[in-house]
């Protein structure tokens, strides 16, 4: 695995890209001179633990050939106050689940992601609590 990053202006604008070719934009906090033209790194990483837990899932149930026809995760966090580093401290994730899915299932999927499948969830475990729901819709 690996990741080039370039600096595309003169504060703290970057892109990152992967060996395949696909790219994301950071960017740094307009309070310390950022433009606001991408997602904090900190927000990049709530965001990797959703998409991580999110393809855990969506696999999970096709696997059980559930019918899923929509997903959706909103991942709130507090950080450690007035700490630099400052490191999460909770992470709460819901999945709201759309489809005609059998609940006990859509529990399995959910529950085996966070608590065995997703790296990047225990990568964050070692430092923040880590709570999860879910719903059908």
């Amino acid at each position: 695995m690996k990741i080039e990053i370039k600096r595309l202006d003169d504060a703290f604008h970057l892109q990152a890209v992967n060996e395949s070719g696909q790219a994301l934009e950071s960017d740094g906090a307009e309070a310390i001179g950022g433009h606001n033209r991408g997602m904090r790194p900190m927000q990049m990483v709530l965001s990797a633990l959703g998409s991580c837990s999110a393809i855990d899932v969506i696999h999970l149930l096709r696997k059980q050939r559930q019918q899923l026809d929509d997903i959706r995760l909103t991942i709130t966090a507090e950080r450690e106050k007035d700490k630099t580093p400052s490191l999460f401290t909770d992470i709460h994730v819901h999945y709201a689940l759309y489809g005609p899915l059998d609940e006990k299932k859509v529990k399995r999927a959910v529950d085996l992601s966070m608590e065995k499948l997703c790296s990047v969830k225990k990568i964050l475990e070692k430092t923040a609590r880590i709570t999860w729901s879910w719903e059908v819709g």
